[in-house]
Order: C-alpha cells, then sequence, then structure tokens
C-alpha cells in the first residue's frame, strides 16, 4: 500500500471552477491499477465520481460527466480531478483513492485512500 495525499480544496462560488491534485498517481501493486476520485456529502454516502485506469481510459459518474474531468499529468506522478460549472451540490468531502478495477461506479477494489480535502461551493 502506499499513501495518498489530496490538495487544491477549498471554497469557490456556484459556476465557478477547482482544481484537486492527488499524489502519488501511480499504484504499483498491481498489473492492472485505477486511481480514481470519491465524494462524500454531510448525511450522504460515499460517492464513486471519476476513475482512470493504468491505460488512461477514464469513467465518469453522470453526476459529473461533462463538468468533471479526471486526468494525469506527463511524469504521472500527480492524479488531478477539474472541476467546473460547480454547483452547491457539489459540495463533499473528495477523496483520492487507488485499487482495482475501474468501472462507471468508480474503483471496484479500493485499497489505498487519501485522508480528503473539502470542496465548498457557495451560491
Amino acid at each position: 500500500q502506499v499513501t495518498l495525499m489530496e490538495s487544491g480544496g477549498g471554497s469557490v462560488q456556484a459556476g465557478g471552477s477547482l482544481s484537486l491534485s492527488c499524489v502519488p498517481a501511480v499504484y504499483t501493486h498491481t498489473t492492472s491499477y485505477c486511481m480514481g476520485w470519491f465524494r462524500q456529502a454531510q448525511g450522504k454516502e460515499r460517492e464513486g465520481i471519476a476513475t482512470i485506469d493504468n491505460n488512461d481510459s477514464t469513467t465518469y459518474a453522470n453526476s459529473v460527466k461533462g463538468r468533471f474531468t479526471i486526468s494525469k499529468d506527463a511524469a504521472k506522478t500527480t492524479l488531478y480531478l477539474k472541476m467546473s460549472s460547480l454547483e452547491p451540490e457539489d459540495t463533499a468531502m473528495y477523496y483520492c483513492a487507488a485499487g482495482r478495477g475501474c468501472g462507471s461506479g468508480g474503483i471496484g477494489y479500493v485499497d489505498v485512500w487519501g485522508q480528503g480535502t473539502l470542496v465548498t461551493v457557495s451560491s
């Protein structure tokens, strides 16, 4: 297992944009690895919102598709979540995660979680 660390959370007005980062971006415990982002709002269950696999194929939850983009930098040391057209309902704690099995619902088997970074969207 590795330790993941998120950064970039903060407050933004509705309609604005924000980018989150997570390091390290490469999970080496399995040949076919998956990295992704989850979020959890107060009183809600944790939701998988985006994944990217070792071939850079991506998946998105319907709630964020078209507004959020998951990517890695050229050196594959940093994982990003670029968020735009943010709405108050996007307010949540956002978590970076690594594991096995990318899918539309998130990472199938999470092995490592980041500590979380808070995103607050005001109206």
